[in-house]
């Protein structure tokens, strides 16, 4: 059976700024100031935005949220490819209010403040874009070999990030630290990854090669499950669950603010989007017959 939903190649300015959390007239602003590449356009004329574009609007928009100012990100990339108060009686309770939102505000701004910061001090400590990532993702990532992660590895986490929240992407990191400690792992990967990316448009979805690249995902999947159980990563994960409801513990008792439960219980917290969404907005440049590998093996998995 066919997926219902297939993720686009290219997508409008529109998917591509809501998916980043910014706006279309941001992202022309970032084209005039020659901070992100014109992309290719359609046959319409509009500008099409990849997996690429999109992966650099994420960086951007994460910088930009460390008050990184834009020349300098722009710089960075070249580098490496209140309402007053009423007066009078019966007003101290206007008075008090005032003073409560106001204090919310400043409240506000010093625990911004306090993030930028503690993002700045991560790039300081930990080094190139690992720490843009939430302080829950990349604590995850402290003992990893220095080196040992790509930035494919970084890509990944930092969209799982925006899908799932941070808990999401600190799970998803103990793939990616089993990936850095173990080579031969890291050179199986490499070999199964390249098999699927072989399975371009002229490759056709009944290709026997495509159930074979499907079965090789399956079975890699099945090595590296193990490694991370035996390695103690997955006792790991489970942790994270315990450490997440200990730092959120109004929200993991009530939901409040108004999310749903699934946003709790996942970690999905402030921008991060559902899945449907994110497949209708996120480009990845997947052949029908890569697609067709991908739901093979999901279906392998399911039958065992």
């Amino acid at each position: 059976m066919h997926s219902s939903f297939t993720p686009p190649r290219r997508v409008k300015i529109g998917d591509a700024a809501s998916f980043a959390g910014t706006t279309p007239r941001a992202i022309r602003h970032y084209h005039q100031i020659g901070l992100l590449p014109e992309p290719e356009r359609g046959s319409d004329g509009r500008r099409r935005y990849g997996y690429d574009e999109v992966i650099r609007l994420l960086w951007i928009r994460r910088m930009a949220e460390a008050g990184i100012a834009l020349d300098d990100i722009r710089d960075a990339f070249a580098d490496t490819g209140g309402a007053p108060a009423g007066a009078g009686a019966g007003s101290d309770q206007d008075v008090a209010g005032v003073l409560e939102r106001l204090e919310s505000t400043i409240a506000a701004r010093e625990a911004e403040l306090q993030r930028q910061r503690s993002a700045v001090q991560r790039m300081r400590t930990r080094g190139s874009r690992t720490g843009l990532l939430s302080d829950f993702v990349a604590s995850r990532l402290e003992d990893v070999p220095e080196g040992s992660l790509r930035q494919g590895d970084l890509d990944t986490l930092l969209v799982t990030e925006r899908i799932f929240g941070p808990l999401g992407a600190a799970v998803q990191a103990g793939r990616f630290i089993a990936l850095a400690t173990h080579p031969h792992l890291r050179e199986e990967s490499d070999r199964v990854d390249g098999a699927e990316e072989a399975l371009d448009d002229t490759v056709d979805v009944e290709d026997p090669r495509v159930v074979q690249v499907a079965a090789e995902r399956h079975a890699f999947e099945l090595v590296l499950l193990a490694v991370i159980e035996d390695s103690g990563l997955a006792r790991s994960d489970e942790a994270l669950f315990d450490s997440w409801d200990a730092l959120h513990p109004a929200a993991a008792d009530d939901g409040e603010d108004g999310e749903d439960e699934d946003d709790l219980s996942t970690g999905r917290g402030r921008g991060a989007m559902n899945v449907l969404e994110a497949v209708a907005k996120m480009p990845y440049d997947f052949s029908p017959a890569r697609l067709r590998c991908m739901e093979l093996a999901a279906e392998i998995a399911a039958r065992e």
